[in-house]
């Protein structure tokens, strides 16, 4: 009992006690803020990819495609794993305003009955927002061919990020511009014929929250696309597969089986026409799919906590200068309680115990703030913007929506552990400098 009581007073009457509590406490603040946002924007972005590809993603990287995709596409619609399929068509093509202006795009042929259900496609459109199956009938003539295109590049992002969206969909017409290739690569046409060329009239535009893609992508429909593409003819190709799986489906297991199902397709048609095309087929997940433009912020994320939690490391050594600083003005106090008889085991606990209470206090103190913070974050940014024009991230630039503010109770555990966990650490060496003290050291005549 007189370990925690020893321990209590220590904490309520030596002030410098307060340093090493509001040491803690920011230390575990800083460390709770930026593990949230960060986490927080890393999951988004997955989210994100996630949706736009869906679980499993069969294809190529060739621009010629594969062949026999529908057969397959039978295949995986009888597997009972399998809740969606949809093909696609992707390749780089030359985009041209009605105005005359023209840029390079990534265009994607989709069906869209198919691909809203396999993707999230139908919630990033905004004129044909729950009606998927239209999305490529511009509203002022549904006979005319759509096409849906990034939003990036078809409206302006303000400063906070809004994009000021036109009430009545606005007649346009953009002419898309292909090379076709032959299932060798080679140009399909020669002469003045180069090119395949047909104009689309703008029916929507899709808003993914994927910076590269809503500002590079143009969506057609996939018989369009794949007639641009050379893809069609008696052999008609294909880029990718999109895969959807059951909810009750892991995703490992799910591309395993998608995975072996392949392998039994190509080797079933390694005699078949254009056979070559089928061996570079991959069958990857979503993440694997979407890695080469996820691992960089998760690289970020990572560089960036581990920058942070340096700042951790300094708590161990304030502990430790603190402890110091108690334990020799405390010398007397030691010299008494081993006079007694208080062994050097219980003199450790007591500081030790002591050590713990500055950790819980700190590290809940720190959690709370932090959590506060938190939940005013996005209100703080508006205030500083309208005030300053400050914000931490230009959402002129960056795709952007409100800083994540979800704290997750297990993140703060872990936190809290280690800040207890880092005081501890800081005061051994202080504890087991006191516990060697001697009586006759400490009460001599000359230090009373």
């Amino acid at each position: 009992m007189y370990k925690i009581i020893l321990a209590i007073r220590y904490l309520i009457r030596r002030r410098i006690t307060y340093l090493a509590v509001l040491a803690v406490t920011l230390c575990v603040f800083i460390v709770v803020v930026v593990m949230t946002v960060m986490t927080g924007l890393v999951r988004d972005f997955k989210i994100k990819n996630h949706n736009w590809v869906g679980d499993c993603v069969v294809g190529s990287d060739s621009l010629v495609g594969f062949p026999r995709y529908e057969g397959f596409i039978k295949i995986l619609e009888e597997d009972t794993a399998v809740e969606g399929v949809s093909p696609v068509i992707k390749s780089y093509a030359l985009l041209t305003h009605q105005s005359g202006w023209n840029n390079s795009v990534e265009i994607m042929g989709l069906k869209p009955a198919r691909h809203c259900r396999v993707t999230n496609f139908g919630g990033t459109v905004y004129y044909h927002k729950g009606d998927c199956l239209n999305v490529f009938k511009p509203s002022y003539d549904a006979n005319l061919p759509g096409c849906v295109v990034g939003i990036d590049r078809v409206v302006v992002r303000g400063e906070r990020g809004q994009y000021t969206q036109e009430p009545e969909l606005p007649q346009r017409s953009y002419a898309v511009s292909c090379f076709p290739l032959t299932a060798r690569g080679g140009l399909a046409r020669a002469g003045l014929d180069l090119v395949n060329t047909k104009t689309f009239y703008y029916s929507d535009n899709s808003h993914s929250g994927l910076a590269r893609v809503d500002g590079t992508f143009v969506y057609l429909p996939f018989e369009d696309a794949q007639t641009l593409c050379g893809m069609d003819g008696d052999e008609r190709r294909a880029s990718a597969v999109y895969i959807k799986f059951k909810p009750d489906v892991k995703l490992e297991a799910g591309c395993e089986k998608v995975s072996s199902l392949w392998q039994r397709f190509a080797a079933e048609n390694k005699n078949s026409r254009n056979a070559d095309l089928l061996s570079k087929v991959t069958v990857q997940s979503w993440k694997d799919y979407r890695r080469e433009t996820i691992a960089p912020m998760e690289k970020e994320q990572v560089m960036m906590m581990v920058g942070f939690a340096m700042i951790g490391i300094i708590t161990p050594f304030i502990i430790l200068v603190v402890f110091y600083m108690i334990i020799s003005h405390k010398s007397k106090d030691i010299g008494i309680l081993k006079s007694i008889g208080v062994s050097r085991t219980n003199l450790i606990q007591l500081f030790l115990g002591f050590a713990f209470l500055v950790g819980v206090l700190g590290s809940a103190s720190g959690a709370f703030v932090g959590w506060l913070f938190l939940l005013k974050i996005n209100e703080i940014e508006n205030w500083l913007f309208e005030h300053f024009r400050f914000q931490l991230w230009d959402r002129a630039i960056y795709a952007i929506g409100d800083i994540p503010n979800q704290v997750e109770f297990k993140v703060l555990v872990i936190i809290a552990i280690s800040a207890i966990g880092a005081c501890l650490v800081g005061a051994i060496i202080p504890s087991w400098q006191a516990a060697r003290l001697k009586p006759v050291d400490t009460l001599q005549v000359s230090q009373l």
